[in-house]
């Protein structure tokens, strides 16, 4: 929990990772490469205090996960989301065992995502089966972009993706997570383009789709399907340390999801271990939109503490305190932080009610 100003805010980082990148676990140069990649993020987009030396960051290890996210960063519950790459990794980059561990000795804090891939086939689809009742799993983390012996990627499109949705169905998985943002090295752009996402939402009513890193570079693109369909979700991951590095971006960022999406589908993600939670929990409560960018109301109270954690908790089942919890009132007051909020320049929900 995070206090500040006599505001307190329950927070869930719907988006972190336990990954083992050591250079005895790289199957090939394709596994520096990909870790290298996130380290440039981290140098390039956090403050120089938040630094990881290059071997640190290679792997962190579960008891300093435990340290950097529920002692340190203000996280009262954290969401696994777990990236394969068996192609580049010789046991997987997120590590399967030590995380779900984790997350069976500390269910309060933690649940564990798993992944699925559709180039499988019949024996994947068995395998999804297996895993669901395994690991107890609401959600999976998808990576359209993985290579997979001569494949460099995959369609949410494809029907064998459908026969993947369909058993996640079956057996209760109802939160698809699936990263559309940045490339990374040596992974194809285009395989993790945001569109593809529009048809399986359609088609599949009944479950969330989360957009994580909310489609970036292609924010336009996503904000457009996510208007028109209302079970895509956008989580924060990569998009939060531009609050630091280039805070006008963010406010462009943050600004677009909330006149296009609104509040209530957005979610926060520190992306751990590129960064931690603390400095961003932190960033995140002081921010305000800028008083010269005027196209974008102010962020209200409410706002910030359904995207720090309220949305994710309310998506996953998990139990607020009551302290902690929106108050009617304050939901529906449009109060911010410092005072009345004022209209945006535009209703979003006048200028596309009728696609919705």
């Amino acid at each position: 929990m995070y206090t500040k100003d006599g505001e307190s805010y329950f927070i869930v980082d719907a988006h972190v990772a336990l990954w083992d990148a050591r250079r005895e676990n790289q199957r090939n140069v394709h596994g520096e490469q990909f870790i290298d990649c996130f380290y440039d993020y981290h140098r390039n987009l956090s403050p120089e205090s938040e630094l990881w030396g290059h071997e640190e960051f290679l792997y962190a290890g579960g008891e300093r996960l435990m340290k950097d996210l529920f002692t340190d960063g203000y996280v009262d519950h954290a969401i696994f989301q777990p990236a394969y790459l068996g192609e580049f990794y010789k046991t997987g980059f997120g590590q399967t065992e030590e995380a779900f561990a984790l997350s069976q000795a500390h269910p309060d804090k933690l649940t564990y995502n798993h992944n699925f891939d559709p180039r499988n086939g019949e024996a994947g689809l068995d395998q999804l089966r297996a895993d669901a009742e395994r690991f107890g799993l609401q959600g999976v983390k998808l990576y359209t972009a993985e290579w997979h012996g001569d494949s460099r990627g995959w369609s949410m499109r494809d029907p064998w993706t459908y026969r993947y949705l369909e058993v996640c169905r079956e057996v209760g998985i109802k939160n698809i997570h699936i990263h559309k943002g940045p490339t990374i090295r040596p992974l194809d752009r285009d395989a993790f383009d945001v569109a593809d996402i529009d048809s399986c939402a359609s088609d599949f009513t009944d479950l969330n789709f989360i957009v994580e890193h909310v489609g970036l570079p292609r924010l336009e693109d996503f904000c457009w399907i996510a208007t028109q369909e209302p079970n895509v979700h956008g989580g924060l991951a990569v998009a939060m340390p531009f609050i630091h590095s280039r805070p006008r971006y963010f406010t462009q960022i943050i600004g677009e999801l909330l006149y296009w999406i609104g509040e209530d589908r957005i979610q926060f993600s520190s992306d751990y271990s590129i960064w931690t939670p603390r400095w961003l929990v932190e960033r995140f409560v002081d921010f305000q939109i800028p008083e010269d960018m005027t196209e974008y109301a102010p962020l209200t109270l409410a706002q910030k503490k359904k995207i720090l954690g309220l949305n994710a908790a309310s998506m996953y089942g998990l139990e607020v305190p009551e302290h902690l919890r929106l108050p009617e009132d304050l939901a529906d007051s449009g109060e911010t932080a410092t005072g009345p909020r004022e209209p945006a320049a535009g209703d979003r929900d006048s200028l596309v009610g009728a696609g919705r």
